[in-house]
């Protein structure tokens, strides 16, 4: 049996004299869809087993990384939205994975660290998202492994100072 014909390509829609986005080589486009492939592969146990959303297990990562962070200051550290975060950070307050103390050098701030409970969940799903990560880049060799990380710090670097130049751009 042949296989099926290809379907017909189509031309994009655009203005005259625009050139469309080749999403397959937008750096942001690609970056954004290999994370949140990644996120929902990990997501998928612990979500099934702890009833965690992805954002919920960001912030627990956050904070068993760098206890004592204020929402703000974990929404800061994941590049995520401060509502989102925040929401993350009520849920897990209510079910008791997080807890949340005044800042003795601030008493507006609140500090927010791990339960004991949240401990538990953190440590028996890091393992989890390692495994998956060492099965991700086992077909990477070390020394590209090291390329790829620095090329990532680098990357992080390079955003930071064309973000800080738009904004003195107006």
């Amino acid at each position: 049996m042949p296989a099926p014909a290809p379907a017909p390509a189509t031309a994009p829609v655009t203005s005259p004299g625009t050139v469309p986005l080749e999403l397959e080589r937008f750096l942001p486009y690609r970056l954004s869809v290999l994370s949140n492939r990644i996120s929902d592969a990990i997501a998928r146990e612990y979500s099934r087993r702890f009833a965690l959303g992805v954002t919920e297990w960001r912030v627990m990562a956050v904070l068993g990384r760098w206890p004592g962070l204020t929402a703000s200051q974990v929404a800061q550290r994941t590049a995520m939205d401060k509502v989102a975060v925040s929401r993350a950070v009520a849920r897990l307050l209510e079910a008791g994975r997080l807890s949340r103390a005044a800042d003795a050098g601030d008493r507006r701030r609140a500090l927010l660290h791990l339960s004991q409970e949240g401990q538990g969940i953190h440590d028996q799903v890091v393992p989890q998202a390692r495994a998956f990560e060492a099965r991700v880049l086992a077909g990477i060799a070390p020394a590209e492994r090291d390329a790829l990380f620095r090329l990532l710090d680098r990357l992080d670097e390079l955003e930071l100072r064309a973000e800080a130049s738009s904004r003195a751009c107006g």
